[in-house]
């Protein structure tokens, strides 16, 4: 059945985020004082609800009804593939930039708790729709925003200038540097991922500040951290809620192909084969593999999946040698594995997720973050009691 198009619109989006809780009344002057429309482009791929996958482009030349229907759905719209480079309708390879999801903009706009007044830097400028919430909340004067691709900026300094408003300040430069000239600052606040927070970041913001950003290990999973700066110099908070942002572009990861492991060899090659009764679909959920990730550094997964439903969960290492591979069948309750290099990495997989589920299987908001000068700790519910092996040295 086709949507009725009076049910399109900012006022639908608007219940609807208030009835999730992301939106407060305290925004809700902002969202309707700054129109998610204006900071669309004409072409874009909306995401899907858990923001972790693109649907196919809508062009609003072509599709103006689609379009608006997307603009006003709580979507992730991405807007740029593969640092621009990618062409045509289709997917690309990477999603590089976007106009994040309204569920996810509200709610770490909430978490990020600015008043009128503060100054504020921005880590990833996009469209310019955040910027925009930002000025209008703080004075645009208050505002930084940084953007890395000049192409992205130019486009949301014209989004910015069309909407007519008084402008942030929009500038060109490597996000991980912050933004010295106007520092100090009140709240900072990033809206791509990083898996290590900039000294720059916690350096630039003012005593008692508060930074909020996508933090992630490389393994997987993701969550919003709400750090707050101390005197001592360390930035400490807890993860607020779930979320899949676009990588930083300075901290993506160059990972080997899966060909470097194998070094001409077939499958298991010398890996050498055991078993496990944990089946590879009980570590593959987003929290469950953040808390992985905060014990097994340096690796990270893939999957390869068959015809006739089983697949295989391949899990590599930075240093080009190590990998384990777990096979899935249906109906089967042990499962062969295979491990060759330095390290065994699905012992050390097993081994953080039992650490995880012998603890009653927390969520993002029971873990937090401690980020001071030389390194970054990882903890469970208190500062007190940090994960095992979480620690990553500058």
């Amino acid at each position: 059945m086709e949507r009725r198009t009076e049910e399109v619109g900012p006022q639908g989006l608007a219940s609807a985020l208030m009835a999730s809780g992301a939106l407060g009344t305290d925004w809700l002057n902002a969202y309707r004082a700054v129109p998610r429309a204006l900071f669309v482009p004409d072409r874009i791929w909306p995401g899907t609800p858990d923001g972790t996958r693109q649907t196919a482009l809508v062009d609003r030349r072509t599709d103006p009804i689609d379009w608006l229907t997307a603009v006003y759905e709580d979507r992730p719209l991405t807007t740029q593939w593969d640092d621009g480079e990618h062409e045509g309708d289709g997917l690309g390879t990477r999603p590089s930039s976007s106009n994040s999801q309204p569920r996810m903009v509200f709610g770490m706009l909430g978490d990020l708790d600015v008043e009128e007044g503060h100054r504020v830097l921005e880590i990833g400028t996009g469209t310019g729709w955040n910027a925009a919430l930002l000025a209008h909340r703080a004075g645009a004067k208050n505002v930084v925003s940084i953007e890395y691709d000049p192409a992205v900026a130019a486009g949301a300094r014209q989004n910015l200038a069309e909407f007519g408003a008084e402008e942030p300040l929009v500038v060109v430069g490597d996000g991980r540097e912050g933004f010295a000239d106007r520092a100090p600052y009140d709240r900072v606040i990033a809206t791509c991922s990083v898996g290590e927070v900039p000294s720059a970041w916690i350096e630039q913001t003012a005593t008692g500040g508060v930074i909020v950003a996508p933090w992630g290990p490389l393994y997987g999973g993701e969550a919003i951290v709400r750090l707050v700066v101390g005197e001592d110099g360390h930035a400490r908070g807890r993860f607020t809620r779930s979320s899949a942002f676009m990588r930083l572009r300075q901290q993506r990861a160059d990972l080997p192909a899966h060909e470097t492991y194998m070094r001409g060899q077939a499958w298991p090659a010398d890996g050498v084969r055991s078993a496990t009764l944990i089946p590879p679909s009980d570590v593959g959920g987003w929290v469950e593999q953040f808390a992985i990730g905060l014990h097994v550094h340096d690796a990270w997964w893939s999957v390869e999946r068959y015809d006739d439903g089983s697949y295989t969960l391949w899990t590599y290492g930075l240093d080009g040698e190590s990998w384990a591979s777990i096979d899935w069948e249906p109906g089967e309750s042990e499962f062969v594995v295979y491990q060759s290099g330095p390290r065994r990495l699905w012992d050390e997989t097993e081994a953080a997720y039992r650490w995880w589920n012998g603890r009653s299987r927390p969520g993002f908001e029971r873990f937090g973050l401690t980020v001071g000068p030389r390194s970054t700790v990882a903890w469970l519910d208190s500062e007190s009691c940090p994960v095992p092996g979480a620690e990553w040295v500058r």
